[in-house]
């Protein structure tokens, strides 16, 4: 949701619209981030809202007005204190059937929400909760571009093959152990599943996936990733990947993150072109010989460059053996260049 200017705090919350000669001007957006509101009795809500954004108040009970915002677009009930039958009206809420993003992230919710009426829904997000499965997700509009279930503790990837038109989807902070029923996400561009419990990299022959993180997970392999090349980012850190590979028809790749791993040796990117970020700190990589050849295809590229608490990095005048192979450096470990 888009973030509003919140409303000057006051003694009252009544909101009218403005009023110039008898033309009303008609009130779309109400933004009441961090009133730390317990209700809605002291606010005016006007018919003609098309976005209304609660986050960070105390509201445990949906505000039944809110049900009759029939021009209602986009509903933010972030950081609050919902559990499920706080936001039980919300599955009957024909009015606002038209809602397209709906965020309930941040609450006390245990379970996917009924959001079946919403028939034209793009944005989903029930983040960071206490949700242990993605049961419920078989009844979200197939219209769904972006969903959000980040921070619960969901154990399997399941009821989400509809998904035909997502482009984001964001698993991370929960207790996955297997990548699967991935196939149908034929657009998908934005997959996001880092700190889980996943042991090997399976993308389900899905190919448009432009950003992939699996950071802090089970990984000892890079094997699975060879046929993603639309990829731009990966992000790998946290694992126990022993071996670059899998990188060489990787040709869009401008960000690879795979710190902190078990690598002894920088090896499988010498075909990339577009690489700009290299991530390869705290590894176990000996040497900066051959590096220029390691790096050729990306040489000019690349200007930022991670590799401190590696063995390498203690070599006599490594700062200057790397800004000579990079001509276009602007960073090297947290060192910054004009």
């Amino acid at each position: 949701m888009a973030e509003q200017q919140p409303l000057e705090h006051s003694d009252d919350l009544h909101l009218a619209t403005n009023e110039e000669d008898d033309d009303s001007e008609t009130l779309t957006s109400l933004d009441l981030t961090s009133y730390q509101l317990h209700d809605l009795d002291s606010v005016e809500l006007p018919p003609s809202l098309t976005e209304l954004d609660l986050t960070a108040n105390r509201l445990s009970q949906l505000d039944p007005r809110i049900c009759l915002l029939s021009h209602l677009k986009k509903l933010s009930l972030r950081q609050n204190l919902f559990d499920d039958a706080g936001i039980q009206s919300l599955s009957h809420s024909h009015a606002i059937s038209s809602l397209e993003e709906l965020v309930l992230r941040d609450n006390k919710l245990m379970k996917i929400p009924d959001v079946s009426i919403y028939k034209d829904l793009v944005v989903f997000d029930v983040s960071f909760n206490e949700i242990s499965s993605l049961s419920g997700l078989s009844k979200v509009s197939n219209t769904l571009k972006e969903l959000y279930v980040s921070k619960n503790e969901v154990t399997k990837i399941e009821e989400i093959e509809h998904f035909h038109k997502l482009l984001i989807l964001e698993l991370g902070s929960n207790k996955l152990r297997v990548m699967e029923n991935l196939e149908t996400l034929i657009n998908l561009q934005e997959l996001w599943l880092g700190r889980n419990r996943i042991k090997a990299v399976n993308l389900c022959g899905l190919k448009c996936i432009k950003k992939l993180s699996l950071q802090s997970n089970r990984l000892t392999s890079m094997k699975g990733l060879e046929e993603c090349e639309a990829l731009e980012e990966l992000y790998l850190s946290h694992n126990g990947i022993s071996k670059m590979e899998g990188l060489s028809t990787l040709a869009n790749l401008r960000v690879l993150d795979i710190a902190s791993n078990k690598l002894t040796a920088i090896e499988d990117i010498e075909k990339l072109t577009r690489l700009e970020d290299l991530w390869l700190n705290d590894n176990q990589i000996a040497s900066l010989e051959g590096m220029a050849d390691i790096v050729s295809g990306s040489k000019e590229k690349i200007t930022t460059i991670y590799l401190e608490n590696n063995p390498c990095a203690k070599s006599p005048n490594y700062t200057a053996t790397l800004r000579q192979i990079f001509p276009y450096i602007q960073q090297i470990d947290s060192q910054i260049f004009a």
